[in-house]
């Protein structure tokens, strides 16, 4: 009986000192836990810090109604690709192809409607036809080839950045010829006033995008196949997902998305230009995700992170134009926040697995 009591007083201490680990560790994995299945949070708590350091440096004129609207302008475009960007990155992928996507689309649609003289709409089916063909390519590639996706939405940027060069003759379509011929290509660049704000329609089909596919992801059977895929592709095939079917299903949503971005961008931009397939709409839409706490391991993070980390350059970029100070800041931070986002990402990983 000795001895077995002594055994029982020893794991009634080993009990007592896990207890007491566990316990000086609370707060901090409390922290870490909340982190985790709040992954909107981190980029939420950026983005607020943000607001008052230029609130404080800048004044009351940081708040106004226009300098607010006009950051939302300008962050429309990146806003509706950095949400098929997500999509993708959730499924552990990845998609550097979607910005010439988008232009390739924006600059079939344009030729449709004033060198064909195609009814508007038909112009824009065809280049929601278009952005949705360069996602499915990938998609398969990815899914049924079984082609890492880095590589092949690589190789999907020279081949459809060529292809938009070699068939428009990177030949401009200027603003005042889509006024006259096809205005409706620049519907989204219409505002109306709300109390002493003004929005563009550009600026709501965002929201409504950001928030449909937050719904999504979050409320349907789809959007939970999509984090499952991302998280294990063997246990989410074990468990009768379709991996093969919903990667594919995902490129090429992304790809149709992109084409949306385009019409938004010929309201934007005014004119339709083939040489804007060079701007790095792909790195900014990855940025955003990013920021805004998308795991590039996949399987974790929000559509409102990505959001807020679109919202974060926006308001970064704005502030900093409005200090006057060096637009190389801009790119200095941004390297910082990405680097501190996939930091972070890391650390609540580690902790929480």
């Amino acid at each position: 009986m000795s001895s077995a009591q002594d055994f029982e007083k020893v794991l009634d201490e080993s009990d007592t000192s896990v207890a007491s680990f566990h316990d000086s560790h609370d707060p901090l994995r409390r922290i870490q836990h909340f982190l985790h299945s709040t992954p909107a949070a981190v980029p939420l708590i950026v983005l607020v810090m943000l607001i008052a350091f230029f609130a404080i440096a800048i004044g009351p004129k940081f708040f106004s109604t226009y300098t607010l609207t006009l950051i939302l302008q300008q962050i429309a475009v990146v806003g509706i690709l950095g949400v098929a960007q997500t999509l993708v990155i959730l499924t552990a992928g990845i998609d550097l192809s979607i910005g010439v996507a988008m232009v390739f689309s924006a600059v079939m649609i344009g030729n449709c409607a004033l060198t064909y003289g195609l009814p508007v709409s038909v112009s824009i089916l065809i280049g929601g036809l278009i952005g949705s063909l360069c996602g499915l390519l990938n998609g398969f590639l990815v899914a049924i080839v079984r082609l890492p996706p880095f590589i092949v939405t690589l190789g999907s940027w020279y081949i459809v950045m060529a292809t938009n060069f070699i068939y428009s003759a990177n030949q401009t379509i200027r603003d005042a010829d889509i006024s006259e011929k096809a205005p409706a290509l620049q519907w989204f660049a219409s505002s109306f006033k709300l109390g002493g704000a003004v929005f563009t329609y550009g600026v709501v089909l965002m929201v409504i995008i950001v928030v449909g596919f937050w719904y999504v992801l979050q409320h349907t059977a789809w959007g939970r196949h999509v984090y499952a895929v991302g998280d294990d592709p063997d246990a989410a095939e074990l468990a009768g997902i379709r991996t093969k079917r919903l990667l594919i299903q995902v490129y090429t949503v992304a790809g149709a998305i992109a084409a949306v971005a385009a019409w938004v961008s010929i309201g934007r931009n005014g004119s339709i230009s083939p040489s804007s397939a060079l701007t790095d709409f792909n790195l900014q839409s990855i940025t955003a995700a990013v920021i805004g706490g998308i795991s590039l391991f996949g399987g974790r993070g929000s559509i409102l992170g990505t959001f807020f980390g679109t919202l974060i350059v926006g308001v970064m970029s704005m502030g900093l134009n409005m200090m006057g100070a060096d637009p190389q800041w801009k790119v200095l931070l941004t390297g910082a926040f990405i680097i501190g986002a996939v930091a972070v990402d890391q650390w609540i990983r580690k902790v929480s697995g």
